[in-house]
């Protein structure tokens, strides 16, 4: 029997979900469904059983992904790094590419990294169904998801003959794909009986698909082998050719193959699926209390109505007091205020703090790293200050700088630290001071987290003002 291998996509940047989503940490690896889990964790446990995964993920998010998935005991078949963002059908055609170097009958069920899954059971006993559909024929199968309301912010799909009112276990041909309706066009479709909402989860042969996609967007297996076959491993990641890569058109499945080709199929999905695709989705699933208000993070709410606070600081208490119909989303960094109406214009707010040449669409405060993380918790003229997390075992690259000089002094920990050719050992309570220019590396040597501050002192205290000699990491 052909093996089956589970694909995750990795690749979205939630921009709905700001201030908490960022282009550096997006929404797939935060906590949001309330299972304890980040999305993508939720997403990788959920197909555990099949196989190890076939990650594809931008290389910004290559560390972070890796480091979550290890958390959670899942080791991927591999990681794929797309040098640029080319939309879901090239990102496929890279997994489906490694699928079939690991076996030439391998069936891929392809998943993105951001979604919610409420309802495991029925979901596993659907994918058992689209497993076994797949296996036996040479369909594309899709999942639709069971309407449960009239809703604007998802595609459709009309099926000839399945009732989408109801969980079934069999698959449809597909009719047609619908764009985003609007809301007359949205209730007609609920009912009709005959209209899903279009997922974006898929199951089908890892042949088959190329096969489609090839007689239907040659350009994008012809680029994606290219890229694939001068593809080289770097670390744990195989780095897909940017230079090939870059020639590859971009399309999303349903364009280039599921609306052309005869061979798609949709199997019914009722299993409380949500994309998280914006705040009024988290309110959604989060518990609330007995006034409808969902909460997050130290807060009290007093006569507060069906309204969603969702507060990311470690040191604040948020207080509110009379609301209704509100968003509330707090971060160290960037707040955000919103009607629940209005919460779909946060990309109005991306945008313009891009315009403005900000950096609050980019980063939280807190910056992760493959060797742990940094907090940037105060700062001023000539001056910053951080607190720095370094993982166990872990060292930050051999390193100087041109415009700032550093005094590390450990909180928690033993940190090694080289300052030129000099090599020590510093505890709890003692410091360290690496003048302007010099080279210098830190290390934890031991076995807990090492945690220290970092004063920086200088003209210039950018995050580009770092020479690199050497990294564990490929950075230098």
């Amino acid at each position: 029997m052909s093996s089956v291998i589970p694909v995750i996509l990795s690749g979205g940047s939630g921009t709905r979900l700001w201030p908490l989503s960022r282009k550096h940490y997006p929404k797939q690896f935060h906590k949001l469904s309330g299972s304890g889990h980040t999305l993508i964790q939720d997403t990788a446990l959920r197909v555990k059983h099949l196989a190890p995964p076939i990650v594809v993920c931008n290389e910004d998010h290559r560390f972070m992904l890796a480091d979550q998935l290890q958390q959670v005991g899942i080791t991927p078949a591999t990681i794929l790094l797309e040098p640029e963002a080319k939309n879901t059908a090239p990102a496929i055609a890279l997994a489906a590419l490694k699928a079939l170097e690991i076996d030439p009958e391998a069936v891929i069920a392809v998943f993105p990294a951001d979604h919610v899954i409420a309802d495991n059971e029925q979901f596993q006993l659907t994918m058992a169904a689209a497993l076994e559909a797949a296996q036996s024929g040479e369909a594309l199968l899709t999942f639709g998801i069971v309407p449960t309301h009239a809703e604007t912010g998802y595609g459709y799909i009309e099926c000839e003959d399945s009732d989408s009112s109801k969980q079934s276990t069999s698959a449809s041909p597909v009719k047609q794909f619908v764009e985003k309706p609007d809301l007359a066009t949205a209730e007609s479709y609920l009912a009709s009986g005959k209209h899903f909402w279009n997922s974006g989860m898929f199951v089908f042969r890892a042949s088959t698909f190329m096969d489609e996609l090839n007689r239907h967007n040659e350009a994008i297996v012809r680029h994606c082998t290219a890229a694939f076959e001068l593809a080289e491993k770097d670390l744990d990641f195989i780095r897909i050719d940017q230079a090939a890569f870059a020639e590859c058109p971009s399309d999303s499945i349903d364009y280039a193959v599921m609306e052309k080709s005869d061979k798609v199929q949709v199997m019914p999905l009722n299993a409380g699926w949500s994309d998280i695709g914006g705040w009024s989705a988290i309110w959604d699933i989060l518990d609330k209390d007995a006034q409808g208000t969902a909460s997050v993070g130290d807060v009290i709410n007093i006569d507060t109505i069906n309204t969603l606070v969702h507060s990311n600081s470690k040191d604040k208490l948020v207080c509110t007091i009379g609301l209704e119909d509100i968003v509330i989303v707090d971060t160290p960094n960037a707040l955000l205020v919103s009607h629940k109406d209005r919460v779909q214009d946060v990309k109005k707010a991306v945008s313009q703090i891009a315009d403005d040449d900000r950096q609050e669409h980019l980063y939280h405060r807190e910056v992760h790293r493959p060797w742990g993380s940094y907090d940037s918790i105060d700062f001023g003229n000539r001056y910053q200050v951080k607190r720095i997390t370094v993982k166990p075992g872990a060292s930050l690259s051999l390193q100087k700088h041109h415009h700032r000089a550093e005094h590390w002094i450990v909180v928690t920990g033993t940190a090694e630290v080289q300052v030129g050719e000099k090599i020590s050992v510093i505890s709890e309570n003692q410091s360290v001071y690496i003048p302007l220019g010099e080279i210098h590396r830190l290390t934890n040597p031991g076995k807990v987290p090492l945690e220290l501050i970092e004063v920086q002192s200088g003209s210039y205290l950018g995050e580009d003002d770092i020479v690199r000699l050497q990294d564990n990491f490929g950075r230098s």
